[in-house]
């Protein structure tokens, strides 16, 4: 843990403390931007206790807030994580549901990780390079999966045009697509969490997950930046998909 500096005694600055933010040189050839991004990696206190914790990233922290809030992640749960690359999120699974069984007396989960490009092996994961958007997907995952799921997880977002309003388009189809093969996978009572963007377009996906899971919430992790427009929806007490009309006689 970082000490904060000593005060002095019979002076001060008139700011409390010195300033103990990192500052980055902009070197030849390197853009604001860049520095701007490089200050804010160094400065931030999610990035250290990743590289600290052995995450792969800060964003496992925004899972690991959201499952001490909703408790999802329970020894013996079978998890899919949607886009999982860089990993962080699985890793937090396999430690919260014991994939590893290393938890003496409870019961042991299973992890199933899919990303279209390839993603370094976790201990106690199973990773597949997946387009989940392919036919037949669902039924992989729950081939992997050994069966249903109890839990679908999502952090995908689409990639950047650096158009607020296209992007946010974008990452609520992403999420709608992923919130139907929750509905494919998942078994009765099952949890489903995805990230998305603020900007009024989701109103036909928050329908149908009300409709599909008892209750719907919309949070922003600590572990969110509060700079960012993203926030995460997690529905939890899948009621079971109605099953698909048949064909008339």
């Amino acid at each position: 843990m970082t000490k904060k500096p000593a005060s002095r005694a019979g002076k001060s600055s008139g700011r409390g403390q010195r300033d103990l933010k990192v500052r980055v040189k902009t070197a030849k050839g390197r853009k604001l931007s860049s520095k701007l991004w490089l200050e804010r990696q160094l400065n931030d206190p999610y990035v250290v206790r990743a590289r600290r914790e052995g995450y792969r990233g800060r964003a496992a922290f925004k899972i690991l807030e959201l499952d001490d809030k909703y408790g999802f992640l329970v020894p013996g749960a079978r998890v899919v994580d949607l886009g999982c690359a860089p990993g962080g999120w699985c890793q937090v699974a396999v430690d919260r549901v014991n994939a590893l069984g290393d938890k003496s007396g409870k019961p042991v989960g299973r992890v199933v990780g899919v990303d279209l490009q390839e993603v370094d092996a976790i201990a106690g994961a199973e990773i597949h390079q997946l387009d989940f958007l392919d036919e037949g997907a669902d039924d992989r995952v729950k081939a992997w999966l050994g069966g249903s799921a109890d839990v679908v997880m999502s952090d995908m977002a689409a990639a950047s045009s650096g158009h607020k309003s296209t992007d946010h388009l974008r990452i609520v189809a992403l999420v709608e697509a992923a919130a139907q093969l929750a509905l494919d996978v998942l078994e009765p009572g099952g949890t489903f969490i995805a990230k998305v963007l603020a900007g009024g377009a989701e109103s036909e996906m928050q329908t149908l997950l009300k409709q599909n899971f008892q209750k719907v919430a919309n949070v922003k992790p600590p572990a969110s930046r509060s700079d960012s427009s993203e926030k995460y929806v997690v529905a939890t007490g899948f009621r079971g998909r109605a099953p698909r009309d048949r064909p008339q006689d």
